[in-house]
């Protein structure tokens, strides 16, 4: 399965999803969807006693979900039982909810959604965009955030050529590079900002991001450049790319004559709302 993850939201409540291109379908995390729909303190015993109750249900249930690797809540990635469209819809009927009517119809929206980016990916970005205003972010910040997905993407997609594995691989280089400039690992810049599961550039000042976009972006042109190959000589290159917005940074707060590494986070500026991560971005803890 092609790993292209997103977070959907319904109500504010977030669903992790996968698309796969070959298939052309979204999987729905389970588990998200029964959340969502029960506001369960315990899915998994929720879960159980629904396939108890439904025999028809438990029969089909290793046809109707397919273990799928997704990104969970500390960051790092395993494989959870996801569904498509029509086995969403299959468990649902096993789910006495109000919410039901309303979530299918999301979910067919969502898919319509898919298919609509698919012939116009300006469209995907028109939806980032909307997702991150209802939240509460500035045009300026949201602006500055789209293109870093963008130099996001292209740097995964280096590190994909250079025969780099997803997942920890991902994550390690994402460290590599987020320490480079900013002289904190992720965790260690997490914990600065007071974040747990949230994602780390949705917290980041637009200085801060600036900096990341500096990195990857730099990360990226020297990798085409220097065509490495395999995890080691990507990191070396990670460290080299980063270490130019580490020099930008370490100026400019000269400059200031204060660190710009900042402990502020989105909900200290930001309405209270569910903490979302909107686009996913491949190894991002």
């Amino acid at each position: 399965m092609t790993n292209k993850q997103q977070i959907q939201l319904f109500e504010d409540r977030k669903v992790r999803t996968v698309w796969d291109d070959q298939q052309e379908k979204w999987y729905f995390s389970v588990a998200d969807v029964v959340q969502v729909l029960t506001d369960s303190a315990d899915v998994k015993q929720y879960i159980k006693k629904m396939r108890s109750r439904d025999p028809e249900l438990n029969v089909r249930w290793g046809t109707i979900c397919t273990p799928t690797r997704m990104q969970a809540a500390d960051g790092k990635y395993y494989k959870t039982q996801a569904a498509t469209l029509e086995g969403i819809f299959r468990i649902i009927q096993s789910i006495p909810s109000p919410k039901a009517e309303p979530f299918k119809q999301w979910m067919a929206s969502v898919a319509a959604q898919r298919i609509d980016q698919m012939q116009d990916p300006e469209l995907n970005f028109e939806q980032a965009y909307a997702d991150y205003r209802r939240l509460g972010y500035s045009d300026k910040w949201i602006n500055q955030r789209l293109r870093s997905i963008e130099v996001r993407k292209d740097l995964t997609d280096e590190w994909d050529r250079a025969g780099v594995t997803e997942g920890q691989q991902y994550a390690s280089l994402t460290d590599i590079i987020t320490q480079g400039w900013s002289g904190k690992t992720t965790r260690q810049y997490k914990s600065f900002k007071g974040l747990k599961k949230e994602n780390l550039r949705d917290n980041m000042t637009n200085i801060e991001l600036a900096l990341n976009t500096l990195a990857e972006a730099s990360v990226t042109e020297i990798s085409k450049s220097k065509n490495p190959k395999g995890f080691r000589q990507s990191a070396a290159v990670a460290k080299e790319g980063s270490k130019i917005a580490g020099d930008a940074r370490k100026q400019l707060e000269q400059q200031v004559g204060h660190s710009v590494i900042s402990p502020a986070k989105a909900s200290d500026y930001l309405p209270p709302v569910e903490d979302v991560q909107v686009l996913p971005e491949g190894g991002d803890n």
